[in-house]
């Protein structure tokens, strides 16, 4: 079986998760909680944490909400400027 290719949106999503586990755990929620809260299944709050889903922007807002974050401690904003770099190409961002 040939070898996943590795997409620059993989570490985005991967940090993410990261926050969003920090972020519970320091919160004190289990996933289950945290799923009722943001009104979506367990399952989805276990692919997020593993980086194996995309947000809807609806969802991303319901863990801020829950979270009672700054933006920043949620999404990986430095990771973002990388992936669009490479999506683009040339190491710059059209405007």
């Amino acid at each position: 079986m040939p070898h996943a290719r590795h997409r620059p949106h993989q570490d985005l999503l991967r940090k993410l998760g990261e926050n969003v586990r920090r972020l519970r755990q320091k919160r004190g929620y289990t996933q289950e909680q945290l799923a009722e809260l943001v009104d979506v299944h367990p399952r989805m709050i276990q692919k997020i944490e593993f980086g194996e889903t995309n947000l809807l922007a609806t969802t991303a807002m319901r863990l801020h909400a829950a979270f009672e974050c700054d933006w920043t401690d949620l999404m990986p904003i430095v990771a973002i400027p990388t992936v669009l770099r490479k999506r683009v190409g040339h190491g710059r961002v059209r405007r």
